[in-house]
């Protein structure tokens, strides 16, 4: 049998030493013709595979100093710059006590060689359904401050995306940082993936649950949702339906069905939809029950 190996696409690289220079080049890149990257694992596999465009220049984000911090600050929450690595934020002892959650979705991405290079502003901007961070990041409540020429703004994770590789983000426009607010009121998070190779692979599922508890009740339920629709999604009626009710197997059972009637699968290679509901179901009912045991 003979391998036939491809070639990368031809393009012009650059590496800015500033957030001005990087600007200035994508700015004047339209229609796909400039591409950035930060670590270059899911941009690179799909230009050498043809699966995106040939663009006439690569745009490597590696070379800016002072984007790659995971900071924590009490009382204002976390945050964490555009070029953080993937291993750094799951491992990071602030991510790893108060956003336990994240560093669970985190630590699930791929191997430890893709987790150093890859980082988390990258793995929400692919905007692939099944992007591990967007779960934690969509239960946590996230912000994103994103950058272009001529200013700054900022976006919520929950209006972030627009559909499959698909982001609100302006052509020319960057992340640039994303920043978690405290989690209120003691708050307990959990994330679930289900995949055939474990994070070795992509999730045929992925689940998020943050809940919080007053006087054995629920005071406030996130559950968010990946694989299992165009884009990550919450499941708002189940989160809607647990509030301020006393908690208690037989509600948490019912409101894991109802994220799985949410949700809004489809059959592919990696799994039927028929299965990716009843999975939700599973991991919905496993991940509020540990987050209300913690």
């Amino acid at each position: 049998m003979v391998t036939y190996y491809r070639r990368m696409p031809k393009f012009n690289y650059v590496r800015p030493k500033g957030m001005d220079e990087a600007l200035e080049l994508y700015s004047g890149g339209k229609d796909g013709k400039a591409r950035v990257y930060a670590g270059g694992t899911d941009l690179l596999p799909k230009l050498k595979a043809r699966l995106l465009p040939s663009p006439e220049i690569i745009i490597d984000l590696k070379g800016i100093p002072g984007l790659d911090y995971v900071e924590y600050e009490e009382g204002k929450g976390l945050r964490i710059g555009a070029l953080a690595s993937i291993y750094s934020v799951a491992h990071h002892p602030s991510v790893k006590e108060k956003f336990v959650i994240l560093s669970q979705a985190a630590d699930s991405i791929a191997a430890n060689q893709i987790q150093q290079r890859g980082t988390i502003a990258g793995n929400i901007c692919n905007a692939v359904p099944s992007a591990d961070s967007a779960p934690a990041l969509l239960c946590l409540g996230a912000t994103l401050s994103c950058i272009k020429k001529n200013g700054e703004r900022t976006i919520n994770i929950e209006d972030f995306f627009k559909g499959p590789n698909e982001t609100v983000l302006d052509p020319g426009e960057l992340l640039k940082e994303i920043r978690i607010p405290e989690i209120p009121g003691g708050g307990k998070g959990m994330y679930f993936k289900l995949s055939t190779r474990s994070r070795m692979d992509l999730a045929v599922v992925s689940v998020g649950a943050l809940v919080s508890k007053e006087n054995g009740r629920f005071k406030d339920v996130r559950i968010a949702l990946g694989a299992v629709a165009p884009t990550p999604m919450r499941a708002t009626k189940a989160e809607a339906l647990l509030k301020g009710e006393k908690v208690s197997d037989e509600m948490i059972s019912k409101a894991s069905q109802l994220a799985s009637e949410e949700s809004k699968p489809i059959d592919d290679h990696r799994a039927s939809a028929e299965y990716r509901r009843m999975m939700v179901e599973v991991l919905v009912r496993r991940a509020i029950r540990q987050a209300t045991t913690q």
